[in-house]
């Protein structure tokens, strides 16, 4: 029988992979889950990523773990080791397999109280409560810091010293609350709600000293974890030792590695501060000589200068240099007349040597028949008169003929 695929959806390979990533990532239990197995051909690539298999009596589940997530873990995997793992399983589209990609992970034996810290680390981290943005920065030079632990332990007496030592103009108040048991968490996370209605307080530190998973555990309460996201007042939190990591110390503002460390990080070190205090002290006292000696040695140029030595030189100066400017103004002033006379004699020539006066002293006449000067035979007729103007007078004359002529 022949297959008839015109009317049939044909999907790729790839196609069908990703159809089946997305029905598992759509599955909250695959997104959320601990898996409890031994580990089986693990492998650590130089990336960082770690590889491997965990298998219990009847079956077997590929797993990876990417460095940033690996970096975290506190133990060293081994194969034959039985561990929880907590991830999400869903399918690498290119070779077709679905795995489970680790978030976290421990050995196993710790049983449900690792089950729960990761659960509600995983809940408070996808809620946004341990993201950087929100943190507080710690004010530099806090005046009063309040210590919510437990008054009776050895942590509240190292950091009441260790604040003391370091910094004695920041008050202590201590919030006694109980830091293991069961109301533990409820008075932890009360007691930062009441100190949130104070105004007085700039610092909060809260934890305990070390103990087990269990001594701890108030500190991974979510109630806890919650009161110290909503403080407005900044939250260094010290639980334990080193290698102890709380819920609380993730929401925190700053996580100490111990109460004596949260002590050291609240406030500044007084000797330091002392040193910093004295050094500026010894460049001010060198900024201050170093602007007197600049303003005696502008007070010796003045007082050995002129204006000091004789009241009366400035004075001289001046009239030195105003009889200079009126010399050369004298000078200026004569230069210019002589200019303008030469230039009216020359003007007086040339208007003298075009005087009609002048052209009758050298011989020449000129002839006006009433008011008209006549300067061509045709303006004048036989028999009329005509009055010749000569250098010394006037004759009166007839015209007697007219004879053309060219005098060129």
């Amino acid at each position: 029988m022949s297959l008839n695929l015109s009317n049939v959806p044909v999907y790729s390979v790839t196609q069908v992979n990703e159809y089946i990533r997305d029905l598992m990532d759509d599955d909250l239990l695959l997104q959320s889950i601990l898996v409890r197995g031994e580990i089986s051909n693990y492998k650590r690539y130089p990336s960082g990523h770690h590889y491997f298999s965990l298998k219990d009596g009847s079956g077997a589940l590929r797993c990876v773990m990417f460095r940033g997530e690996a970096l975290r873990l506190r133990f060293r995997p081994e194969n034959g080791m039985g561990v929880v793992a907590f991830g999400h399983v869903s399918v690498f589209p290119r070779d077709g397999a679905y795995q489970l990609y680790v978030a976290d992970m421990f050995p196993d034996g710790r049983g449900e109280l690792d089950a729960a810290y990761e659960r509600l680390r995983a809940k408070l981290e996808a809620e946004g409560l341990f993201d950087d943005g929100h943190k507080t920065p710690l004010p530099e030079y806090p005046h009063k810091i309040a210590l919510v632990t437990s008054p009776a332990g050895a942590a509240v007496r190292d950091m009441i010293r260790i604040l003391g030592e370091r910094w004695p103009l920041s008050e202590v108040l201590v919030v006694p609350v109980r830091v293991q048991g069961d109301e533990a968490a409820g008075e932890i996370a009360a007691a930062i709600h009441n100190i949130n209605n104070r105004a007085d307080i700039d610092l909060i530190i809260t934890g305990r000293g070390g103990g087990s998973m269990e001594d701890l555990w108030a500190f991974n309460e979510e109630e806890v974890a919650r009161a110290i996201y909503l403080s407005n007042i900044p939250v260094i939190s010290a639980v334990g030792h080193e290698p102890d990591v709380t819920i609380a110390d993730y929401v925190a503002d700053l996580r100490a590695s111990t109460p004596s460390n949260a002590a050291e990080l609240a406030v500044p070190d007084r000797e330091g501060q002392e040193g910093r205090l004295e050094d500026l002290r010894y460049r001010l006292a060198m900024a201050v000589q170093s602007v007197l000696a600049d303003s005696r040695r502008k007070l010796d140029r003045l007082k050995s200068g002129r204006a000091l030595r004789s009241m009366t030189a400035p004075i001289q100066e001046r009239r030195m240099l105003t009889d200079s400017l009126r010399r050369r103004l004298d000078a200026a002033m004569a230069g210019q007349m002589k200019d303008r006379r030469a230039a009216l004699g020359r003007c007086a020539a040339g208007l003298d040597a075009l005087s009609p006066l002048k052209v009758l002293g050298r011989g020449y006449a000129i002839a006006r028949a009433g008011k008209n000067v006549v300067s061509s035979i045709g303006q004048a007729e036989i028999g009329d008169r005509l009055d010749v103007a000569v250098s010394d007078g006037v004759l009166s004359c007839e015209v007697k003929d007219k004879e053309e002529r060219s005098w060129r």
